[in-house]
Order: structure tokens, then C-alpha cells, then sequence
């Protein structure tokens, strides 16, 4: 399988390749020369795999198809080793829950970090380590995260050889929980950075930063958000994993109605977006030739994605307009995957795309593509649909599911199940994707059900850890400069 830039860089890349590098040099993402088609025949094996031999051995079977340049029994040993009962505490990694007439919620959150983010970074981890020993140099992984990344990735990458993280946030913007989960390691491998602005702030620097082919060369700079190939190629997985579960040959009860859901033919999937990782996944399982209906693209306030999606408008908001809510990791206003899937939607015209991202979006803030044909066939050819969900909205949602069916979930939960309820459609499931636990998020979960949420014993007295973190202003200069007195020039 070969890989090229969304932005046009010549030459192809093999998978270990882009790996390591994270984002192009010519600031392009990396995308697979074609996606791999998958018949009936296949998806029905796949189905038998998934339940005869589990989670792990599926990712390998999809992972294989992209990535040839890692021997085969090393590569299924590497998803042996990631998807595991000890780690993910259940067998089932991720167990199917229904919550009402066809909507049923993908748990996500069993990971270390409770968070979905756990089910690509955990599997990252170990590439990067297998990558780095079978080629002997070491990797300084650089991050933004506005909450569930940079733990995800602190706690896959914490006592790996070879790998340093340098993990930004925005200072101010996460729970108390979600702060303590990364400022509480200790381990010397990872150095969090607190940025004066917001998420979109911290990714600008990141982005910036391995813009600066020396400085990147010089001080072996790679990735771990979504901008990386090889997470959100294990992200795929869990899309299939899902709809195996709906749509099992034998019947699953309704208990809301006393009666037996039929099996269908395809599903739907309700995605809370932020930077649009989880749904560029949702994208590409489809375009394998899963048989995704739709893609539901929920938002919070900060609905660049969903101002998208119904007018053709990509508009990025200045920090100012970037609003601070009750789902901070969605407070995001420039979503970093989101050329992917424009190089899709366009043909994988590189040349437009780089004209868009490079010129149009720089000069005037926004680009329109709401006449352009592929626009007007969005829906059908993508299956792409969109909304929006705020906080009355979420507090709601996180009340009524408590309330009715005993069910307590996040306030990004609360945002895909809001916005999934409006494009139900009859024998179509809608699979909600759980973002986190709840406990990331007790001061939303009081408000909405008067109690906070319950507690696993493993982060007992998480906040009262001591917390160390770097302070940073808004600066690229001021970034490298902490780059470079923690590690050594190579």
C-alpha cells in the first residue's frame, strides 16, 4: 500500500513511513493511494472472526490491508497485544448497548483513559515503538489536545522506548479531571504544556512547528492526533465492529416495545465531531464499502462542521468566536481531518485542495463549495448529514437517558444522541459513538442528574496528585525553545 499527501508532494510513502512522520512536508495529510474494497463474502468472514476469535484479530484483519511493510505475524502480534480484556476491561472491547427503538450506543470509553481516543493511541503506543527499534533512533511525538487526546496519548506512550511526548492544551479549557489525568504522570518521557489561547491556538503551534523541516529533522518531531494515518486507521475498526453487533442474525430484544428487532442490511452512526478524526473513520470504513447509511455529524456550539454540512460553507472561527462549553473537547473551530475528507469529496484533486487550505482559507478565513457538484451530492455519495446540539440540549439528553433507561453518559455522548434522534429512520439502527465516561465531567453530570457520576476505583484521588506542567505563551518560539532543552539535537 502506497500513501500520498492530500496536498499533491511527490513520491509515495509506505505505511512506517508515515508513521513516524505523522504530517507531510508539504503540510498535506497522508492518505492511502486507494481504500480497499471489501465484498459480502469478506464482511460475513470478518462478522464470524470478530465473534469466534475477537477484537484484536479483526484490527488485524482491516489493518493488514493497509499496512505491508510490517511483517504479518508481527503485525496480528501487535494487535494481540493492544486489545486486550486487562486493558479495555472487558472482553468485548466494545460492547453494543441499546438505548431505545433502534439507537444503541458503541462503548467506546473502556480504556485507560476512559475515553475513545484510548482505542487508536493504545495501539499507536506499540507501533511506534515496534517502528522505532527496527529502525534505532528515537521519535518526539508533539500534540494538541482540547481534553481526551493528550491523556490517550500520555498513557499509551508513558514507558515506551524511544518516544518523548510533548503534549499542549489550552490553559483553562478541560475539567479538572481530564487536567489531572495528564499533569498527574511522572514518568520521564512525557512533558505536558499548558498554551495561552485555546485548542485551536495549541494545534496552530503544533502545526507550525512541524512545518519547520530543520527544526523537525533536527529534533525527530512526529504526531499522535488524528493529523497521524496509522490512529485514525485504528479508529476503522471499531465502525465494523459495531455493525456486526447490529446487525447479529439472531433477533436482540426491544424491551421499550416487547418486541424483536430484525436484522438489516445497514446502519447508521452518530458521530460527536470535533476535529472530525472519529468521523474522516466513519468516512473511509464506508468508502471500504461498509454498509453505512449515514454519517451523523454532531456538533456543539462550535458548528463549523455542521454550518458545513447544510450550506457548503467552511468558515473557521477566530479564537474569540471559539466558545468554552459544557463538551470542551469539541470546542474546536478548525478541524484538522477535515481536508481529508475533502480530498475525497473533490476527486482527490490535490491541487484544489492545496488552494483551498493554502491560499483561500488563509487569505479570507472561509472557503464556499456549496455550488460545486460534488457539494450537491454529498448526502447521497458520502452520506453525510449534520447538527447541532448545545448545552440546554445535553443536559437534557444526559436526564432523559438517566431518567428512563438507567443509562449515564457524557456530555459528548449527550451531544450524538441529541442530534441522532432527529435522523432516526425505521430498521436502520443508529449507533451513538461514546465519547467518555462520565466521571471525566462530574460538574456537568450534577447539574443534569443531581448527584455525580460513579467512579472507577482505578482514578480514586486522581485530582489530589501532584500536577506538573509547562506554561506557555501563544508562541512558536517559545514552543521550539521547550522542545530543545528537553531532548537533544539528533
Amino acid at each position: 500500500m502506497e500513501y500520498l499527501s492530500t496536498r499533491g508532494l511527490s513520491g509515495s510513502k509506505r505505511f512506517l513511513d508515515v508513521l513516524l512522520e505523522g504530517l507531510a512536508s508539504d503540510g498535506g495529510l497522508y492518505v492511502p493511494a486507494s481504500y480497499p474494497q471489501v465484498d459480502t463474502a469478506t464482511l460475513e468472514r470478518w462478522r464470524s472472526i470478530y465473534h469466534q476469535q475477537g477484537y484484536a484479530e479483526l484490527a488485524f484483519q482491516i489493518l493488514r490491508l493497509y499496512i505491508d511493510d510490517i511483517p504479518e505475524a508481527e503485525l496480528r502480534a501487535l494487535c494481540t497485544k493492544t486489545y486486550t480484556e486487562d486493558v479495555f476491561e472487558t472482553g468485548e472491547i466494545v460492547p453494543l448497548r441499546h438505548i431505545e427503538n433502534g439507537l444503541w450506543l458503541e462503548a467506546l470509553s473502556n480504556g485507560p483513559t476512559f475515553a475513545f481516543k484510548d482505542m487508536g493511541m493504545q495501539l499507536l503506543g506499540y507501533l511506534f515503538e515496534y517502528a522505532l527499534a527496527r529502525q534505532g533512533y528515537t521519535l518526539n511525538i508533539l500534540g494538541a489536545t482540547s481534553g481526551d487526546t493528550g491523556s490517550a496519548a500520555e498513557y499509551a506512550m508513558r514507558g515506551k522506548k524511544g518516544v518523548r511526548v510533548f503534549m499542549t492544551s489550552p490553559v483553562g479549557r478541560m475539567s479538572a479531571f481530564q487536567r489531572a489525568q495528564m499533569f498527574s504522570l511522572t514518568d520521564d518521557n512525557i512533558v505536558n504544556i499548558a498554551i495561552e489561547g485555546d485548542f485551536d491556538t495549541c494545534q496552530d503551534l503544533v502545526k507550525a512547528v512541524s512545518h519547520d523541516a530543520n527544526f523537525k529533522h533536527r529534533y525527530r518531531i512526529g504526531a499522535v492526533n488524528s493529523i497521524n494515518w496509522a490512529r485514525l486507521l485504528a479508529q476503522v475498526v471499531y465502525y465494523f465492529a459495531g455493525y456486526f453487533q447490529a446487525t447479529e442474525s439472531h433477533a436482540h430484544p426491544d424491551s421499550s416495545r416487547g418486541e424483536s428487532i430484525v436484522a438489516p442490511t445497514k446502519v447508521s452512526f452518530a458521530i460527536p465531531s470535533g476535529n472530525f478524526g472519529n468521523a474522516c473513520a466513519g468516512h473511509i470504513a464506508r468508502s471500504m464499502g461498509l454498509p453505512i447509511d449515514k454519517l451523523v455529524v454532531a456538533t456543539n456550539e462550535n458548528d463549523v462542521l455542521d454550518e458545513f454540512f447544510r450550506s457548503g460553507m467552511y468558515r473557521v472561527r477566530p479564537g474569540a468566536q471559539t466558545y468554552a462549553t459544557s463538551s470542551p473537547s469539541m470546542d474546536i473551530s478548525k478541524a484538522s481531518n477535515f481536508e481529508r475528507f475533502v480530498f475525497d469529496m473533490l476527486g482527490r484533486d490535490s491541487g484544489r485542495v492545496r488552494a483551498l487550505f493554502i491560499q483561500t482559507l488563509v487569505n479570507t478565513g472561509y472557503f464556499d463549495l456549496s455550488r460545486s457538484a460534488a457539494f450537491q451530492d454529498l448526502g447521497s455519495r458520502f452520506g453525510f448529514v449534520s447538527g447541532k446540539s448545545t448545552h440546554a440540549d445535553r443536559i437534557a439528553t444526559i436526564r432523559d437517558t438517566q431518567e428512563r433507561h438507567a443509562m449515564l453518559i457524557d456530555p459528548h455522548t449527550a451531544d450524538g444522541v441529541t442530534v441522532a434522534r432527529r435522523y432516526q429512520q425505521p430498521d436502520v439502527p443508529m449507533i451513538v459513538l461514546e465519547t467518555a465516561l462520565p466521571v471525566k465531567f462530574a460538574e456537568t453530570i450534577i447539574e443534569a442528574v443531581g448527584t455525580p457520576p460513579p467512579r472507577p476505583t482505578r482514578c480514586e484521588g486522581l485530582e489530589d496528585l501532584p500536577q506538573s506542567v509547562i506554561t506557555l505563551p501563544a508562541s512558536v518560539d517559545a514552543l521550539r525553545d521547550c522542545i530543545a532543552r528537553h531532548c537533544p539535537e539528533l
